[in-house]
């Protein structure tokens, strides 16, 4: 069995927690912010979990996280 490749650009924007779900940091926080209100910004900094219905597709990416 050929070993797996591991999406680069998936496994520098994921972390595992440690009861094996996925950690990612949320979107619309990078630029035209001067619009978004104060309370959606703060909220945005926080992580959150990868949503389960994409885990199927996240374990194929990867592998070895």
């Amino acid at each position: 069995m050929p070993k797996l490749k591991t999406s680069r650009a998936a496994a520098k924007r994921f972390k595992k927690t440690g009861t094996g779900k996925l950690k990612r940091m949320k979107a619309y926080k990078s630029h035209i912010l001067t619009k978004k209100a104060t309370k959606r910004k703060r909220n945005l900094r926080k992580a959150t979990l990868a949503d389960s219905a994409n885990m199927k597709a996240m374990k194929r990416i990867l592998p070895y996280l």
